[in-house]
């Protein structure tokens, strides 16, 4: 039997007094009988009211059950008949059942303890029709006074969890952007770097000129993906796809890699996209292959951009590694998509965003 757990200290207080409210007829009857099942009657309503504090302060529900079974023989005999002492406490029982229980067990309770009233009706006044009535009606009112405020009270408690779900999600979002632009940056500034560095100590015995041109280059790479390091801290980075491909048609050039390159003018968030992934896919060729050739086509068929970089040499097979799995999630915010093809040693990477 789920139990439900009423978060609001608002709404308890207001059911607090609701309940207190409930018990103040079936209080004024006891107090009316003359005999000395007044005071058995008296505590059976103070029985009830701890067992319901109890149980809204997270008791088990069971112990408002059994004091509710052990009111009958308390209360129900005392009283003036006209007053149904006991129809009153059927009710509240009918009322907050559905108030403190969950799925189908609220409405068997309710629905139990109006025929309990009536039960009890029967043995106590012979009329068990006005006691459920009565309880019917005391329960109805309980469940409309204060049903209604706690399902708002629902609604706005799953509408705070839903706000902080969504900034926790935006949070989330960009984490995975900025960890995705670091790795954009650096990891193909630092293969670049290091490529630089290590041609810089080949050529330092040979060539001390062309040595020295290298490690400057290598130097002013650092100095430029620290650059752009800061830009992406600062939330705005803008990438030239034309500049891009120029630099990686010399980087791979310098590599010893025969590269081609046939592109058309592409412009916008598009073009950044684009320069990114042509960044991601030439450090994956400097990095994971021996390609002696690359080749690189940007064009426009069918209202979308397509841009596909085919290298042969290729060691490991496709798969989607950090690079092009962030790759790929990037360019979903635009509608494109990022696909791969290895035939043999040839490897093919193909970007597609609309148009």
């Amino acid at each position: 039997m789920a139990v439900n757990d009423l978060p609001h200290t608002a709404l308890r207080g207001t059911l607090h007094l609701l309940w207190v409210s409930c018990l103040v007829t079936p209080l004024v009857a006891v107090l009316r009988e003359p005999s000395a099942m007044r005071w058995a009657g008296v505590l059976g309503l103070l029985v009830l009211a701890v067992a319901y504090a109890l149980t809204l302060r997270g008791g088990r529900i069971r112990w408002l059950v059994a004091a509710t079974l052990v009111s009958i023989p308390l209360v129900a005999p005392a009283g003036p008949d006209e007053m149904w002492t006991w129809a009153w406490i059927g009710g509240c029982s009918a009322g907050f059942a559905a108030l403190l229980l969950t799925g189908a067990w609220r409405w068997i309770a309710a629905v139990g303890a109006v025929a309990l009233a009536g039960v009890v009706g029967f043995f106590v006044d012979r009329d068990h029709t006005t006691y459920q009535m009565v309880a019917a009606a005391v329960g109805a009112t309980i469940i409309a006074m204060a049903g209604l405020p706690l399902w708002f009270a629902g609604l706005l408690e799953q509408a705070r969890a839903g706000r902080e779900a969504r900034a926790e999600l935006a949070v989330s979002e960009e984490r995975l952007r900025f960890a995705r632009d670091v790795h954009d940056l650096l990891g193909h500034r630092l293969t670049v770097i290091a490529l630089k560095a290590e041609l810089a100590g080949r050529l330092a015995a040979t060539d001390p000129e062309r040595s020295a041109d290298e490690a400057f280059e290598a130097q002013r790479l650092a100095s430029s993906a620290l650059e752009e390091v800061r830009e992406a801290v600062h939330g705005y980075r803008a990438v030239s796809l034309p500049e891009q491909l120029e630099a990686v048609r010399n980087v791979l050039r310098e590599a010893g890699i025969r590269c081609t390159v046939s592109d058309v003018p592409v412009h916008g968030e598009r073009a950044t996209q684009l320069a990114l992934a042509l960044r991601e896919a030439c450090t994956n060729v400097l990095r994971h292959s021996h390609a002696t050739w690359c080749m690189i086509d940007v064009a426009v068929a069918e209202e979308e951009v397509r841009m596909t970089v085919t290298n042969d040499g290729t060691e490991k097979p496709p798969g989607e590694g950090n690079g092009i799995r962030g790759m790929g999630e990037r360019l979903a915010g635009l509608g494109g998509q990022v696909s791969t093809n290895r035939s043999g040693d040839v490897f093919t990477l193909q970007v597609v965003v609309p148009a």
